[in-house]
């Protein structure tokens, strides 16, 4: 009997790490990214790149590869790819489970402010800042109009919608320590992030506390309906039972 197929669609760091769950439990795993980031160095489970075609090319790629499961890691705010897994994966009948990370939560010292978008937010920044570090290159221009000095991160090369910011390509995950330093070096008295989870990209957060800067963070949109989970063991005890495998089974990957 042949191995369960299983598409893993990535985005996160958990992503892999519920790829290599999966493969553990004896699956024919694939881990799928959207191309906006390179592989995992060494991600040690077979992996492709790129768009499916919208919905009705993501369905002809789970029947044709007779996937029995698909699993959504992808990013929080990756709300198309979401939603056409939800369509596909009901289209062909395959069995999907999101995996959706747990949102972050204030602390004593933490000075944030949540919005709905980047349009809101360029309407509060001038009054908090003149040199903001952003997290993200996506959907920022409504920043141009601001007279506002941006230091903007990304994690691969690429173009930034952001006239005379300061782009910075560096990937993930980051320390503490690191991010403070970069704040002081830039002089950063502001940070715009999206509200994304995960202790891999909190370090920024932790370091604006520290540093006793304001931070403005986009509201994260409604996870996708369906079975959700939020820890990785808890997607590996579902696709156990989901496929009927042994949670105990093959640990080799």
């Amino acid at each position: 009997m042949s191995a369960p197929r299983v598409l893993v669609l990535g985005g996160t760091g958990e992503a892999l790490a519920i790829a290599y769950a999966a493969a553990a439990l004896g699956c024919d795993v694939l881990l799928s990214l959207a191309g906006r980031t390179s592989a995992p160095a060494g991600a040690g489970v077979p992996t492709r790149s790129g768009g499916f075609g919208g919905i009705e090319g993501l369905a002809a790629f789970l029947r044709d590869g007779s996937f029995a499961a698909c699993i959504d890691a992808t990013h929080p705010f990756a709300t198309r790819i979401s939603a056409n897994a939800a369509a596909a994966c009901d289209g062909v009948g395959v069995m999907r489970l999101v995996h959706v990370r747990p949102e972050w939560t204030p602390v004593d010292g933490d000075r944030w402010t949540h919005v709905e978008d980047v349009a809101q937010a360029a309407r509060l920044l001038p009054a908090m800042a003149r040199r903001v570090f952003v997290a993200f290159a996506d959907g920022i221009e409504p920043l141009a109009e601001l007279d506002i000095a941006f230091v903007v991160r990304r994690a691969e090369p690429g173009t930034v919608n952001l006239p005379g910011a300061r782009v910075l390509v560096q990937r993930g995950p980051f320390a503490r320590d690191a991010e403070r330093a970069l704040f002081v070096a830039e002089r950063i008295d502001a940070v715009l992030a999206k509200s994304s989870g995960g202790e891999a990209a909190r370090a920024k957060l932790d370091a604006a506390r520290n540093l006793g800067l304001p931070v403005v963070l986009l509201r994260r949109p409604p996870p996708p309906p369906g079975p959700r989970v939020s820890e990785v063991a808890a997607a590996a005890a579902w696709l156990a039972g989901a496929l009927g495998l042994d949670p105990d089974g093959p640990r080799s990957v």
